[in-house]
């Protein structure tokens, strides 16, 4: 693999994980909004699942394991 490829790989371990960060931050905020509160417990095992997402991408990325394919994917095959 070539070090754009890489590169590029890595860039995009980064916006899935900024886009699930996201996604909880968003949650997070809503569930304020409601008045029911979130304990630290909820939310670092939430920033944990999203870090083991991440060290799982950076190695599918280094060993060519191949990842789950939602989009872009052949219809009726999720998995590629």
């Amino acid at each position: 693999m070539s070090l754009g490829g890489i590169l590029l790989g890595i860039i995009n371990v980064a916006i899935v994980v900024a886009i699930l960060l996201l996604v909880g931050a968003i949650i997070l905020w809503f569930c304020s909004w409601m008045g029911i509160a979130v304990p630290g417990n909820v939310q670092k095992g939430y920033i944990a699942v999203v870090a083991l997402i991440a060290l799982y991408l950076i190695v599918a990325l280094l060993l060519g394991i191949p990842s789950i394919r939602i989009i872009g994917g052949m219809p009726g095959m999720l998995l590629a």
